[in-house]
């Protein structure tokens, strides 16, 4: 005998949008304001208010940070003690996990010795294994001393990264004065996708270099491109300009990757982290839902489940037959991969592809005297 009811339950199917993590960058430095706090920043805040109105290097790389990314910036700020070391700064880092999300952080007090960049290497892994969470870093790397010449700067810079392999480490030294920052607002600009490199052209001249005047060593000798280019050869990320070409631009986003690895630029290591994000987000709610088993129509809406975060990264526009590819490319078949090691153990494999862009072009010239 039944008892005769009606059940009716709103079961969620987690397709709703997820909190755009990218763009958002914690910035670390130096400051006589607000020691020890955690600030938001946008467009129209007050550095001078919030940071002291005495100039300072995390100011100045905020400002280039803001005058670089255009519309709708926003970002935090962790002001640290003037005597601030290593400790400090990761600590900040791990700290501000608990209260927002960022896509990477800026350490403006500039970095000198392996163990600064190993700890940005090994704050990565923490932060992933105990936060879920995929963080790239810009560190600034000490400008040109005095007695030294171009030569030995480059020396130096050489050494202090040689060995390292850390494919979310970016170094930028100090050149001009405001390097890291303008970094910083170069890959949050909203006029351009996480997939673009901050090489792009197009995107525009950086602004807010610190100084109008090439920096010279101490035989008086200004930067060079040559200079440039041998640092960049060595795993630095610099700006550069073109002869005959108005306007200072951006070499590339040169990661900490090792000689052959996937993650030598950042905007591959951008693409992937947001994959990684997203794709974690997805398979929270599948934890223990029998709807993911082993069968063959389990196993093929699950395909298309996980692939979700590829279709819409590769949604591409079309403006007046001009096309602005998406992030990624289209998905094909195949490039989700679901195989299950047990009962209770399944391994989800997602095939991430992104555009080729060019960043060397090389034109031939024909002439036709016939």
């Amino acid at each position: 005998m039944t008892w005769p009811t009606v059940q009716v339950d709103q079961l969620n199917q987690y397709q709703g949008e997820t909190k755009d993590v990218e763009r958002v960058v914690l910035f670390l430095g130096v400051g006589a304001v607000n020691v020890g706090k955690l600030i938001a920043v946008n467009n129209n805040s007050d550095f001078d208010v919030l940071l002291g109105a005495a100039d300072s290097t995390l100011k100045n790389m905020l400002a280039a940070a803001r005058d670089n990314a255009g519309q709708n910036w926003f970002a935090h700020v962790h002001v640290l003690p003037a005597n601030a070391v290593t400790a400090d700064w990761v600590a900040a880092v791990t700290a501000a996990q608990q209260v927002v999300s960022v896509e990477g952080y800026v350490l403006t007090m500039p970095v000198s010795t392996k163990a600064d960049i190993q700890a940005a290497a090994t704050l990565r892994n923490t932060l992933i294994g105990g936060n879920g969470r995929w963080l790239w870093a810009i560190l600034a790397v000490q400008k040109i001393q005095d007695g030294e010449t171009w030569a030995d700067y480059v020396a130096r810079l050489a050494e202090l990264q040689d060995g390292i392999a850390a494919p979310s480490v970016q170094l930028v030294p100090i050149l001009f004065g405001n390097e890291p920052g303008e970094l910083a607002g170069r890959l949050a600009n909203r006029s351009v996708t996480v997939a673009d490199s901050p090489a792009r052209v197009k995107t525009g001249a950086v602004v807010s270099m610190g100084s109008s005047e090439k920096p010279v060593d101490d035989d008086g000798v200004p930067l060079s491109l040559a200079t440039l280019q041998t640092l960049n050869e060595n795993r630095y990320s610099v700006p550069m300009w073109y002869l005959d070409y108005d306007g200072i631009y951006w070499a590339d986003g040169v990661t900490l990757e090792v000689e052959g690895g996937d993650y030598q630029v950042i905007e591959y290591v951008r693409v992937a982290d947001k994959v990684a994000r997203r794709v974690r987000l997805q398979a929270i709610p599948k934890i223990a839902d029998r709807s993911l088993n082993s069968s063959d129509a389990s196993i093929a809406a699950h395909q298309t489940y996980f692939g979700k975060t590829l279709r819409d990264m590769s949604k591409a526009t079309e403006i007046n037959s001009v096309a602005f590819p998406g992030e990624v490319e289209t998905p094909q078949e195949g490039d989700v991969v679901i195989n299950w090691l047990s009962k209770v153990q399944v391994q989800v494999y997602v095939y991430v592809r992104p555009y080729r862009s060019a960043k060397q072009i090389q034109v031939g010239i024909l002439l036709d005297v016939a």
